[in-house]
């Protein structure tokens, strides 16, 4: 049986999973972009603004999906996203099926 979801706490979470703008346009593969997290890998931009990109942080390796900022002509992580962690990335991929399948009955 697959392991389901649990109960989520605030070390779960590094920010908000809210989404405000609706449907996002598809993504798009991009390069490894300059960033102040130089060890990180961005795998796609999702909009102009959130972005997902594979880094370590505190020694372990994360799934991190976040929005940025522009401060003084940079680009910039804010506090809005969600790193997840090996094992809860493992979980979202294996139900990504299930997922696109309760989208299509909701759209």
């Amino acid at each position: 049986m697959p392991k389901r979801w649990g109960k989520q706490t605030d070390e779960d979470h590094a920010g908000s999973e809210g989404d405000s703008e609706g449907v996002a346009p598809p993504a798009r593969k991009t390069q490894k972009k300059d960033t102040e997290d130089s060890d990180g890998i961005t795998v796609c931009d999702i909009s102009k603004t959130r972005r997902v990109s594979v880094r370590n942080w505190q020694g372990n390796v994360v799934v991190d999906i976040r929005e940025f900022y522009f401060k003084d002509g940079k680009q910039l992580p804010g506090k809005k996203g969600i790193s997840l962690t090996m094992e809860q990335w493992y979980v979202l991929r294996d139900h990504v099926d299930e997922i696109d399948k309760a989208v299509a009955e909701k759209a």
